[in-house]
């Protein structure tokens, strides 16, 4: 992580209380200078994890007025042909990563009382830098074609699937990282290859830098999944299983990254078993 961020208006005390304060906001600049500062002075540890002065977390993330959340289904796809197609698909981008942004920080402060090594943190801190990172780069992307964030619908079902664990933190892991996360690493290098074929190669060094972040946040969620299951004497592919049919509407979709699935510590045992593929 870099020395120089952008710094937050917004004064913070704890870690905790700084990922509160960054899902709280509403400004899109501050929640992502309050994720990146956190986690430049946890770091650097010169914060404390947890302090009575904390705010509350909330039920869903600050927001701007724009995007309008619709249901997924309401979110029109376009060809990556057209210039408006590719604005689609950076778009949609750029709300995956502000929810991811959300989610990594959320796991940070609703599980900060957890006895968990302080690594952990070190772990999610660094995954909030990145997804901020990712945000910025796409909305920057954006504002170089002559768009922005907010100027087309978005949906809202990445918060809704993490929602349902937001009591349980080895079920937020295999959800969170484990599906959602791994899910980037099946889509995004044919989204590479399909934005250098219509030429748009700055948008495709920006899909590239986020793949190659994302194979560490997925690692990073492999790592404590199997540590709270081996705690708890678990078998980690089977509490996988359980966990994700218990917490996850629908099926995994086949085609899998199965190699960049396997170094990020998430072999085929855990999730082949529950694709859609083997259920039709």
């Amino acid at each position: 992580m870099p020395d120089a961020v952008n710094q937050p208006r917004t004064p913070f005390h704890s870690l905790r209380g700084a990922a509160t304060l960054a899902i709280l906001s509403a400004d899109l600049d501050e929640k992502t200078a309050l994720a990146q500062a956190a986690a430049i002075r946890w770091q650097e540890r010169r914060l404390s994890l947890r302090s009575p002065l904390d705010p509350a977390l909330p039920e869903r993330p600050g927001r701007p007025e724009k995007p309008e959340l619709v249901p997924p289904k309401a979110v029109e796809k376009r060809s990556l042909h057209t210039l408006p197609g590719r604005i689609a698909l950076l778009h949609a981008l750029a709300h995956i990563e502000l929810n991811a942004v959300d989610l990594a920080l959320d796991i940070v402060a609703r599980f900060a009382s957890e006895p968990v090594p302080h690594s952990f943190f070190d772990g999610w801190m660094k995954v909030a830098f990145e997804e901020a990172k990712h945000f910025r780069l796409v909305r920057d992307r954006l504002r170089d074609l002559g768009a922005d964030y907010g100027d087309m619908p978005a949906h809202d079902g990445l918060w809704q699937a993490a929602h349902s664990t937001r009591n349980d933190l080895t079920a937020r892991l295999a959800v969170v990282p484990l599906i959602l996360e791994a899910r980037g690493l099946d889509v995004t290098p044919a989204l590479q290859d399909k934005m250098r074929q219509t030429g748009d190669l700055e948008s495709a060094e920006v899909l590239r830098v986020i793949y190659e972040d994302e194979k560490g946040h997925v690692a990073v969620g492999a790592k404590w999944f199997r540590f709270l299951c081996a705690r708890e004497k678990q078998d980690p592919a089977a509490t996988f299983q359980d966990l994700v049919r218990a917490n996850f509407r629908g099926q995994l979709k086949a085609p899998f990254n199965d190699v960049a699935r396997a170094e990020a510590g998430l072999t085929p045992s855990f999730y082949r078993v529950l694709s859609s593929k083997n259920n039709s």
